[in-house]
């Protein structure tokens, strides 16, 4: 028999209006699970078992009334510890907000409530959605459900897991450089930044203002496409059929020591073709331009959003968000006005790419997981992606699993016209379709 938590959002909602479960059930169901495997994982950094429990008996008592909200009513989810949710201790994983206790919701999480899905607890960030894993910030870093000895990615590090860990089949992360695509794709699962501005960021923790995306963790891709449609207001439509791909092969090309990503990216590309889908192999800008003009921007606008926490007492913030911070006060404004020129010319030659194309097909990270032991020194370790870019541009982009490297998994970007955040979603659910990499878990059923 299927364990509740187990089943998808579709499958689950159905079982929900058919009698078969009740929120509360489900809701317990998950809690128990989290109990179990969280010792492991260390995802969540704070439960609320009581006020879930509540609202599920909410939900229940709505739906026997003849109140259904939508497909997520009587969900339970996880929300990243950026979000604010009244009355819980939101403290953006970092010790100069121990006490803090949030005063109002997130419109991320308002949304979602209002769609009838429970919120569970708040799962772990790195420090103010800086960089990570770091021993010396609030709480530690969750471990790789696929390997415990290796890290999540970040700055979702808690989102990621519990998806993939079976703890949740969605949670609410963010994505400033890539941060709820590359830990996604290094625990193998769905990742999504929508189009820029789809989704309003009042309650989000700012970081870096033009580039900060609220983003979506999920276990698949259809999944994704119902969370997207409930923070939205609407539908997410089901898109055109696409059938015709570019695939920047190039920015595979570049990948460290086996280049394992560039072998699943081809077969990737291999199984959309065969599924009917037209791949065109593109030309693709300088990566090592744009992302340094991405670098440039971020730690600009980060240090302008966090300077009090690196002014203040520096026992409150962590080695290496303080010295990710402290690295914004060294970019000079005609860096930052070249950087900003390079991103709208970068933005322009997606655009064009995109003109006659339905998607672009890309990496999401260039290699597996590091293991932990890599960032023993307490310095940032720079981990190859390929996600930066598009938080500069604002073109929806979703990462989906492609296969496994030395038992690990690797993640696929695809990237859409801004406003098509539809149209990536029906992609990537076709090449789940097509494949068996969105069903493989660490957790045996």
């Amino acid at each position: 028999m299927t364990h509740p938590a187990d089943l998808d959002l579709t499958a689950a909602a159905a079982a929900l209006r058919a009698g078969g479960l009740t929120s509360s059930e489900l809701t317990r169901a998950t809690l128990d699970r989290i109990a179990e495997r969280d010792r492991q994982i260390g995802a969540f950094v704070h439960l609320d078992p009581e006020g879930a429990l509540a609202a599920a008996s909410a939900a229940d008592q709505a739906l026997a009334e003849g109140q259904d909200r939508g497909p997520l009513h009587g969900i339970p989810f996880g929300v990243k510890d950026v979000f604010d949710v009244a009355g819980w201790p939101v403290r953006f994983g970092c010790a100069h907000y121990r006490d803090r206790i949030a005063a109002d919701t997130a419109d991320a999480v308002a949304a979602l409530v209002a769609a009838g899905a429970i919120p569970l607890g708040l799962v772990a960030t790195y420090e103010m959605a800086t960089v990570g894993p770091d021993t010396t910030s609030l709480y530690p870093q969750p471990r790789n459900p696929w390997d415990r000895d290796r890290f999540t990615g970040g700055s979702s590090s808690g989102s990621a897991a519990a998806v993939s860990a079976g703890m949740v089949r969605f949670a609410l992360g963010s994505d400033t450089g890539g941060s709820a695509r590359s830990p996604a794709a290094y625990c193998g699962v769905v990742g999504m930044k929508p189009t820029a501005g789809r989704l309003s960021k009042a309650g989000l923790m700012p970081l870096a203002p033009s580039m900060d995306q609220v983003g979506i963790l999920a276990a698949s891709a259809a999944e994704a496409a119902l969370v997207l449609a409930a923070l939205s207001g609407g539908a997410a439509g089901q898109g055109p059929a696409a059938t015709r791909i570019a695939y920047g092969r190039g920015w595979a090309q570049t990948a460290p020591e086996d280049g394992a990503i560039l072998t699943l990216m081809d077969d990737a590309a291999a199984a959309l073709s065969l599924a009917g889908h037209r791949i065109d192999i593109v030309g693709m800008p300088d990566y090592a331009q744009i992302e340094q003009a991405g670098t440039d921007i971020l730690l600009h606008e980060q240090i302008a959003a966090r300077r009090s926490e690196v002014a203040g007492d520096p026992d409150h913030v962590g080695q290496m968000a303080w010295a990710s911070l402290a690295q914004g006060l060294s970019i000079r404004p005609d860096t930052v006005e070249t950087a900003r020129r390079a991103a709208v010319l970068f933005t322009e030659e997606i655009d064009a790419i995109l003109a006659d194309h339905d998607a672009l097909i890309l990496p999401t990270t260039m290699d597996i997981a590091p293991p932990f032991s890599a960032f023993a020194s307490g310095v940032p370790v720079w981990t190859a992606m390929r996600t930066i870019p598009f938080n500069l541009s604002g073109h929806p982009a979703l990462t989906v699993p492609i296969g496994f490297h030395r038992g690990l998994p690797l993640g696929m970007q695809i990237v859409g016209t801004k406003g098509a955040d539809a149209r990536v979603l029906q992609i990537g659910a076709a090449f789940e379709a097509a494949t068996d990499h969105a069903v493989m878990r660490p957790y045996r059923a």
